[in-house]
């Protein structure tokens, strides 16, 4: 098969949703197939997009416990049913939805007796609980429970550190941030003519803070991402050091491809460069990411009045989204809506 009906065979893929279901608030549940695809393709795409779907999307969950007046991690609290372990591993199963970046903080102040549950965590207007009735502390007597929490947005899975010698009120949470819980592949073969393709058949379970096929996107979104730098792999320069015997290759960041895309803008295709790569502001992104934008190709399609009409997009905002495509591109957005 030559290049040109391997790339027509691409085009043809299709994919879509077979069973989707919601088993409870913290437990949904997918599953896709795509297809038709060549024999050794589907596993080549099921084992990337396994690893993606685990490593590759961000999460929100509680990292750090504080509490005044507790000797140690394992004591037990006068009128509390639970330990103070027990507590933090039920803290650790709070599932959060979030579009935050970096940490926030939360708190917990109730007065027994009552059961203390997921509802009755005091959270910013950026966090939202997944699931009010998740149990953390079922207080028996009239006692206070007072807890400072820390909450933070990142990838994978983080092993709680030691304390910090000069605050022990600290307890540190693993923190899982994986809102994807498993994810399998399978693959069926069939005879089409005289060659053999196959199907894809993809199964995504996740926490209920993203829908699967919420999980699916974002998760080919940094797929893409990841493969970025070997767009232009032959730009790529190597030098040889004679005195070491040695080649050294030369860092290829993502700045150099911002520079090449200036004299090269018409031959790499923008909706591939997404908005995070782009060195802008914590605020800015969110503003854009809120707004349906990106891309670089879906940041391109506005004018500045678009951007005048975007929610708590500020004057600063809009000056640093301009002069980074001035910088970069040497591409001066119109005042008015145009399509680019």
């Amino acid at each position: 098969m030559s290049r040109g009906e391997v790339l027509e065979s691409i085009r043809t893929l299709q994919w879509k949703c077979v069973e989707s279901r919601v088993d409870s608030k913290r437990l949904y549940y997918g599953r896709f197939i795509l297809s038709p695809l060549m024999k050794g393709q589907a596993d080549t795409i099921g084992i990337a997009m396994r690893r993606a779907l685990l490593g590759e999307i961000d999460g929100t969950c509680i990292t750090q416990a504080k509490s005044e007046n507790v000797p140690h991690e394992y004591s037990t609290i006068m009128g509390i049913e639970e330990s103070v372990h027990e507590i933090l591993i039920n803290l650790k199963e709070i599932v959060l939805r979030s579009n935050l970046y970096g940490f926030i903080d939360a708190s917990i102040c109730v007065s027994g007796p009552r059961y203390v549950t997921a509802q009755d965590i005091i959270l910013p207007p950026s966090v939202e609980i997944v699931d009010t009735t998740q149990h953390i502390a079922n207080l028996t007597e009239p006692t206070n429970l007072r807890i400072g929490l820390q909450i933070k947005r990142d990838r994978g899975y983080r092993l709680k550190q030691t304390n910090n010698p000069q605050d022990e009120s600290c307890y540190p949470i693993d923190a899982v941030f994986m809102p994807v819980r498993n994810t399998n592949h399978s693959i069926y073969s069939y005879d089409n003519g005289s060659e053999k393709q196959e199907i894809l058949f993809l199964e995504i379970w996740t926490n209920g803070s993203v829908t699967p096929k919420e999980a699916l996107y974002e998760a080919s979104h940094n797929l893409i991402d990841l493969f970025i730098p070997f767009l232009h792999a032959e730009e790529e320069k190597m030098h040889f050091e004679e005195n070491k015997n040695k080649f050294t290759l030369l860092p290829f960041t993502f700045q150099e491809e911002l520079t090449n895309l200036k004299k090269k803008k018409k031959e790499i295709s923008l909706k591939h460069i997404f908005i995070d790569q782009l060195e802008l502001s914590a605020r800015t992104y969110n503003c854009l990411k809120k707004s349906n934008i990106h891309t670089l190709s879906d940041l391109l399609s506005n004018s500045q009045e678009d951007f005048m009409k975007i929610k708590y997009f500020h004057i600063e905002d809009i000056k640093q989204t301009l002069d980074t495509l001035q910088k970069h591109f040497a591409i001066n957005l119109p005042k008015n809506k145009f399509s680019f």
